[in-house]
């Protein structure tokens, strides 16, 4: 099941630029007051928090906070009752989740073999409308018949996605100095089921260019 926009740390990456967009939500969400980074770059002058500190801290450790939803085999959960049913989401998240057009949510679910379960486990990315700045990822599994949160992140921009049995979550980063239209590059963790949660096995940093659109490219000569 698909939401109002389609999936991928590349849409991620392009719409979270969007400096409006993501100052409201950051905002929204109580992240744009200044933040001691990690890696020694000291108080940040502008820009969310890293996003190493918010993966590590929270994302790994298996909350089973069982939601009020029932798991049938092989049907579509409703992503909307799920996240707002689920104790372990914060508040801000669930107050950004608000339809954009009618009764469509942005949300983006996946489903997929994370866990070892019997059932499939349920990936529910919760986005902005319009502009589609993830704001909350959260990975749901079957336990006892019940739907339990066995994974989140909230620190925006985020994106996770089911890759080959694995978790894979995109986080923006800032460096000090980076405005908020304007991140550094990004982290992509890989997290693996193990001993009953889920676990990092991979990480990869990746720069973003500071040159391209900064400058008009010059007409060619006639």
């Amino acid at each position: 099941m698909r939401g109002l926009t389609g999936a991928g740390p590349e849409r991620a990456r392009r719409t979270a630029r969007a400096a409006t967009t993501v100052t409201s939500v950051l905002a929204a969400l109580g992240l744009v007051a200044t933040a001691c980074g990690t890696g020694g770059t000291g108080t940040r002058d502008e820009g969310p928090a890293h996003a190493e500190s918010a993966a590590d801290a929270r994302s790994s450790a298996p909350s089973y906070a069982a939601s009020r939803m029932p798991v049938t085999a092989g049907a579509r959960v409703d992503a909307v009752r799920l996240v707002k049913g689920d104790p372990t989401v914060s508040a801000a998240v669930k107050r950004e989740l608000k339809p954009c057009v009618a009764d469509e949510y942005p949300v983006d679910v996946s489903y997929g073999n994370l866990t070892g379960g019997t059932a499939d486990d349920v990936v529910v990315n919760v986005l902005t409308c319009g502009d589609a700045v993830g704001v909350g990822s959260y990975v749901y599994r079957d336990r006892g018949g019940a739907y339990v949160n066995v994974f989140r992140t909230e620190e925006p921009p985020v994106y996770a996605e089911i890759d080959r049995g694995d978790l894979v979550v995109t986080m923006q980063v800032y460096e000090r100095g980076d405005p908020v239209s304007s991140p550094s590059g990004e982290n992509v963790i890989t997290y693996r089921w193990t001993a009953g949660r889920f676990a990092e096995k991979f990480r990869t940093h990746n720069d973003y260019g500071k040159v391209a659109g900064t400058e008009p490219t010059p007409a060619p000569d006639s």
